[in-house]
């Protein structure tokens, strides 16, 4: 039974992370800021118009990293307190202040990258050569060198880069503070309703009245914001326009793509393979789950049912750990050491309370260790959220410890790679401890609706609404409420043919996702699920090598572009191969399910 959700000061401590490697305390954060500020003033004073040579370049980038290295822990404890409440006062005030502090450190530092780019090319690839630390952070510089403003003018947008932030810290006020759902009614009961509770519970319930009850009420307070909504998306999509613009890319596209060191075609390929190709294997399921449940049609709001509610058990968060271990026991001791730390260290909030972010996620602040943030509701599914977390985790706990904080980062293209192979570890574990046809297809529903359907579906059709929308930004043209459920509902609509209708509400979904506020970022999710799940082949087949292979990746961390750093897990993205071979393997999974629910009916 769905429960209201409690304040975060009635959460018992062992649910939620410590923050305390952190920041011990606010007044301790406090003390940080003055530190660094004053660090940051003398660090002007030493190196401002002095940035000369090869030498004084390298000088000015060793205290360069030191004061970036401790901005770190207070802009991660800022966001992670705010991130647990949303509604608690004082961690909004404080992150208020140190978005502001952020952009004053910001506009006083401008001067590192227009001075270095302001010297010869030949003077920064002699200090590329005399260097390795800085060799990769240089050459990514040099890369942004036609795109720099005058000093003036970075120093001036920097200043700005509170403000820059508003409409992202605007749409989670809207979303996690003033929207309040009410209760529902449905067979002749009320239940309560919240974000959390609709995405982690309601979302997938078996009962088909319930479900869809639950989805009118969440769609009808949506809409109570849409307006509101969608002219705080417009401020972020006009800012990321004109930016493009002033520095003088292409297109949009082309300046939301060049951090990821991807061109175009790689970002349309994904899209429209997916669109095209897995559309016919998605409604197939989409068609399995209506005759599993005896529905009378299937809607939007029935696909993340479960096809078999029997088998999806609950679990504590306790006998989580076991899976885990198991299923990551491949990984090495070095990993699965970071894993049972992760638990016994409180680097998870596992927690549901009012005021929390919605989904999951995990921080990996240089210095620290990995935070991963999940609203634990019980169910089995949630052994794979927290598997693709500690992917997250895992990934960083090896990049932090073997670069340094420039060189740590990979592209967002790749980024989404070590978190989706874990899931793929998971499933695979369980599929090869059991020959019981229920369990199997439980396990291979499970990578379908969870880790497919999530990371193939659910954040690709965002990213081909996120390009049509892009489109008209481009154009010149700006978006409101009308226009965004418009193209909203026609990629739906295209992608579910007539299997599946489009409920009333689910054009509403744009509303649901922060990811839009940080760029060409839903679509790397199935780029990352490629590349893993071609990975994961590898293991299977090869085991320890393909292993230690991957691990090689991990410890790269930013060191090396998607395409070089897939390479070295023994992918090569630049062909359109391995993503026709997932859609495949896809497909084969859900062959695989319509066999075992056959079979399964005739053993009844």
């Amino acid at each position: 039974m769905v429960k209201s959700l409690p304040p975060r000061s009635e959460i018992s401590i062992e649910e939620t992370w410590n923050l305390e490697s952190l920041m011990a305390s606010p007044e301790a954060f406090d003390a940080t800021l003055e530190e660094i500020d004053q660090e940051t003033a003398a660090y002007a004073e030493k190196f401002q118009g002095q940035i000369t040579d090869a030498q004084s370049a390298l000088e000015a980038l060793e205290a360069y990293l030191t004061i970036a290295e401790k901005l770190v822990a207070p802009g991660t404890y800022v966001s992670l307190s705010y991130s647990t409440d949303q509604t608690d006062t004082k961690a909004q005030m404080r992150a208020g202040k140190y978005s502001a502090f952020s952009a004053k450190i910001g506009s006083r530092l401008a001067f590192v990258t227009s001075e270095l780019l302001e010297l010869p090319e030949d003077t920064l690839k002699q200090a590329m050569s005399e260097s390795k630390e800085f060799e990769g952070y240089l050459k990514k510089l040099l890369r942004k060198k036609p795109h720099q403003l005058h000093p003036a003018a970075e120093k001036a947008l920097a200043s700005y880069s509170s403000v820059f932030q508003a409409p992202y810290e605007l749409y989670n006020t809207t979303k996690m503070v003033d929207m309040d759902f009410p209760d529902f009614e449905a067979g002749g009961k009320s239940h309560p309703l919240s974000y959390v509770s609709f995405e982690g519970d309601w979302e997938a319930e078996t009962d088909t009245e319930l479900r869809r009850a639950a989805f009118k009420a969440f769609s009808d307070k949506l809409r109570d914001y849409q307006h509101t909504t969608a002219k705080t998306y417009d401020m972020q999509l006009q800012t990321e326009k004109t930016t493009a613009d002033l520095r003088g890319y292409e297109d949009i596209f082309e300046y939301l793509l060049f951090n990821q060191e991807v061109d175009r075609t790689l970002y349309d390929r994904q899209i429209d393979l997916i669109q095209t190709e897995l559309a016919p294997h998605m409604r197939k399921y989409a068609r399995l789950l209506q005759k599993a449940h005896g529905l009378d049609k299937m809607t939007f709001a029935d696909l993340k049912i479960s096809l078999d509610p029997e088998y999806d058990p609950e679990i504590t968060v306790e006998e989580s750990k076991q899976y885990i271990n198991d299923a990551l026991g491949i990984m090495g001791t070095d990993y699965l050491n970071m894993v049972e730390r992760s638990y016994d260290e409180r680097w998870i909030d596992f927690a549901q309370n009012k005021g929390k972010s919605t989904g999951a996620f995990c921080a990996s602040p240089y210095g620290d260790h990995p935070y991963i943030l999940i609203s634990w509701t019980g169910r089995m599914n949630e052994v794979f959220v927290l598997a693709h977390e500690l992917g997250h985790a895992g990934h960083f706990y090896h990049a932090n410890r073997e670069q340094n904080l420039f060189n740590a980062r990979p592209s967002l293209y790749f980024i989404e790679a070590p978190s989706t192979m874990n899931e793929m570890l998971v499933a695979n574990h369980l599929l090869k401890n059991s020959e019981d046809p229920k369990f199997k297809r439980w396990v291979i529903s499970s990578i379908v609706a969870r880790t497919y359907y999530h990371n193939f579906v659910t954040h690709l059709l965002e990213a081909s609404y996120q390009r049509e929308v892009y489109k008209k930004i481009d154009a010149g043209e700006n978006v409101n409420a009308g226009v965004l459920n418009e193209l909203k509902r026609g990629v739906l609509e295209e992608f579910w043919g007539d299997d599946v209708e489009v409920t009333e509400g689910a054009e509403l979904t744009w509303m649901r996702q922060p990811h839009y506020y940080m760029g060409l970022y839903p679509y790397t999710y199935s780029a990352g699920l490629t590349i893993s799940t071609q990975v994961s082949k590898r293991i299977l087949a090869e085991g320890q090598p393909a292993v230690d292979g991957w691990i090689g990746v991990l410890n790269a961390g930013g060191t090396k572009t998607p395409v070089e750093l897939s390479k070295m897990a023994g992918v090569d993205i630049t062909t359109e191969q391995p993503l026709r071979d997932t859609i495949a393997y896809i497909g084969e999974l859900i062959d695989e399910l319509e066999r075992l629910t056959e079979e399964i009916e005739q053993q009844n």
